[in-house]
């Protein structure tokens, strides 16, 4: 026997559809564009290993994978060792995201930093699909679809070269459950197969079915298989989205089955055959042999037919935005039973020439190599087919890394890097990059504020021993370790941070022109610019100064003597000081003596008292008489005449006298004045205006209030004292 030649000394293509009814594979290789089949096998599965897309008994599924792969080696001389594969979508999820990165620069974009693009939109697509998955299962990412690139809000095909600006892009990210990808592998591995390429099977379909020139329309594909019913469909030029239903051939096989009494791989041989032929004949379970036309297997499936459109156009309008689709194309061996065709047309509402089976008519790029008229060139093979061409068009795959000490798997699309590695290791997010401290936020006179924490240290990372980033690319069985992230220090703010804190406030302080500063209250409470503002801290900036912060602040010291006197108003150390105000501190005694200073003193008091004249009285020595002119003469002599002229000298006379009154209720007597005014009592009781015992001096007069140059007089009650 001949040495085969090597897979991949010949650079071929090995494509298996892993069905539940049979594994179709076939070999070829791209060229111009066309890809050549030089070999296909088709095996069915001898039981029902496999139920809805979901491989039951991965023994014999590995078995007939097995049988396949030696076949098509035998055909073409070749050892086959890769294989390309593609999920059923039993369990598909999708979730669809849009992503935007805004670029301060204007560099060109690059291809690199369209794949960072692209994997931060899968990133959050992974995470709002975990935040919504309820289930148990453990799901992985299987594939991605972009759907739409925009450049400052613009629509555009590819970002690459243009210049960076404001960035987006539509992306529709599918999953699948852990043990539906496991399966797969598993059974791959028992023909001695690797999986170089995993993909769809609506995705491998779209290849060949709906070539890119027709995804401008808005269509669908369903791919109806044995077990599952796959659906894909496109509008604007890309796939808008993916969907799934657990019914398709097997459930019309069961239903003739039970009407036919056979077992169920003869069921699906009559179903087959009454596809293409009017008579089917077959042998029951009680070995009898049987004839059944075509129209009465059309009329008993019938039901079953219709409940599939039905749910199939449901899922279609579903996906489609609650509408129907142009246009519907339908691969695969389920779809070739009779009327269904019809039957979705008429659930879709539109016209029956819109929804047809798609073979050979559709595989203008396949090229036939290979002789074998056993197998058509029909829907059953668009899948197939599909799955060789993915290859070229996306290497997907899944690879085994180790990450952190764990071995994680992950589908590999050819662009992997750490951070996907990270993602499928379920690591945290927030711990790849640097965390940031707790925010400050407080308020300043009633608007919020904010100061942000600091940025901590980025994850440190390495690849196999070297240091690396979350962008560094990966491959199988790399070795990734990955210590967290820090969070960064608080934000923190002295209250002097604050803008408003930093003006100044003149005033004049006992004579002098100066500037002080601000002063705030936090939380009613005054602070100084060195207090540590608190998250929740309710600032209010003042704008005035109290007496005693400035007095603090000149360090004047206040005691219970000190008089504080604001625009020449007494006042104390809370009265609030302005923008210009004039602010006097002065002791005790000062105050008192420049109060006292323009009061007259009692001994000021002009006391004038003249001593009565003398006047000798001449009348009685001498006999006087008075003239005619005012003039006095002698009146006994004849000889001598004396005349004496009468002059009047003006003449002041002040009467003083003492004042009883009561002090303290001590009886108190005042001495030397007509007439005593309140601050007279001074001079008597005894009061020290130098030694100040209180803040204020307390006066009172008969229960009233005096002024001190009032009059006081006898027998009033007065009262003297400090406060």
């Amino acid at each position: 026997m001949a040495t085969m030649a090597e897979q991949s000394e010949k650079n071929v293509v090995f494509g298996l559809d892993i069905g539940t009814r049979s594994v179709v594979g076939s070999v070829g290789y791209m060229e111009d564009e066309i890809f050549n089949v030089i070999a296909q096998c088709v095996e069915k599965h001898e039981t029902r290993a496999m139920l809805d897309g979901q491989i039951h008994d991965i023994g014999k599924v590995g078995a007939t994978i097995r049988k396949v792969k030696e076949n098509l080696e035998q055909q073409t001389q070749i050892h086959l060792t890769d294989v390309c594969i593609a999920a059923a979508g039993r369990v598909l999820r999708t979730m669809k995201t849009n992503f935007e990165e805004e670029y301060t620069d204007n560099r060109e974009l690059t291809e690199e930093e369209i794949y960072n693009l692209e994997s931060k939109a899968v990133e959050k697509a992974y995470q709002e699909f975990l935040a919504q998955n309820q289930s148990d299962m453990k799901f992985y990412l299987v594939g991605y679809s972009v759907m739409h690139y925009y450049l400052d809000d613009y629509q555009i095909a590819n970002l690459e070269g243009h210049n960076a600006g404001r960035v987006a892009i539509d992306l529709i990210a599918t999953f699948l459950p852990d043990d539906c990808v496991d399966g797969l592998y598993k059974a791959c591995e028992r023909a001695d197969l690797k999986v170089a390429n995993m993909t769809l099977e609506p995705i491998a379909a779209m290849m060949v079915a709906i070539p890119p020139q027709y995804r401008m329309l808005n269509l669908a594909l369903v791919d109806v298989g044995a077990g599952t019913s796959d659906i894909c469909i496109t509008d604007d030029g890309t796939i808008t989205s993916y969907g799934m239903l657990p019914i398709a051939g097997d459930s019309i096989t069961e239903i003739i089955a039970q009407h036919c009494l056979v077992d169920f791989n003869t069921a699906d041989q009559i179903k087959i055959d009454a596809s293409h032929m009017d008579q089917v004949k077959y042998v029951d379970i009680m070995g009898l042999e049987k004839t059944i036309s075509a129209k009465e297997i059309a009329k008993m499936i019938k039901p079953l037919v219709e409940k599939m459109s039905k749910m199939v156009t449901q899922q279609i309008k579903q996906l489609n935005g609650n509408k129907p689709v142009s246009a519907v194309f339908v691969v695969g061996g389920g779809g070739c039973v009779p009327g269904y065709t019809k039957a979705l047309a008429k659930e879709m509402k539109i016209p029956e020439e819109r929804v047809a089976l798609r073979g050979e008519e559709v595989m203008k790029n396949i090229r036939f190599l290979n002789e074998d008229e056993t197998i058509e060139h029909d829907s059953l093979m668009v899948t197939p087919l599909g799955i060789c061409v993915s290859f070229y068009e996306q290497s997907n795959n899944f690879v085994f890394v180790s990450f952190n000490g764990q071995q994680t798997k992950i589908y590999d699309n050819g662009k992997l890097a750490i951070v996907d590695a990270a993602m499928q290791a379920d690591f945290p997010n927030e711990d790849l990059f640097p965390k940031r401290g707790e925010e400050l936020r407080f308020t300043v006179n009633g608007q919020e504020r904010m100061v942000r924490g600091e940025p901590g240290e980025a994850a440190v990372i390495t690849l196999n021993g070297a240091p690396a980033d979350i962008h560094t690319k990966i491959h199988a069985n790399d070795i990734i370790e990955v210590t967290s992230s820090t969070v960064g220090k608080a934000g923190k703010s002295e209250l002097s941070d604050i803008p408003e804190f930093k003006g100044t406030i003149n005033i004049t302080v006992d004579g002098k022109n100066i500037d002080v500063p601000r002063t705030a209250e936090v939380n009613g409470v005054p602070q100084t610019g060195f207090y540590d503002i608190k998250s929740g801290d309710d600032i209010k900036v003042l704008d005035y100064e109290t007496a005693a912060q400035i007095a603090q602040l000149l360090d004047i010291d206040l005691t219970e003597f000190t008089v504080i006197t604001v625009n020449n108003e007494v006042a104390n150390g809370d009265t609030p000081v302005y923008e210009n105000f004039k602010v006097e501190f002065k002791s005790g005694t000062d105050a008192i003596m420049d109060y006292y200073a323009n009061f007259p003193d009692a001994d000021e008091v002009a006391i004038e008292q003249e001593n009565e004249e003398s006047s000798y009285d001449a009348d009685a020595d001498l006999d006087l008489e008075e003239n005619e002119d005012g003039s006095l003469s002698f009146s006994g002599g004849t000889t001598t005449q004396a005349t004496v002229e009468r002059t009047a000298a003006p003449t002041r006379r002040v009467i003083t006298h003492d004042l009883h009154v009561i002090v303290n209720n001590e009886p108190i007597v005042l001495h030397g004045k007509s007439d005593y005014i309140f601050v007279d009592i001074f001079d008597v009781i005894d009061f020290d205006l130098s030694k100040p015992n209180g803040r204020s001096i307390v006066t009172t007069l008969n229960g009233g209030t005096p002024d001190y140059m009032q009059a006081i007089h006898e027998g009033d009650k007065i009262e003297v004292y400090w406060k």
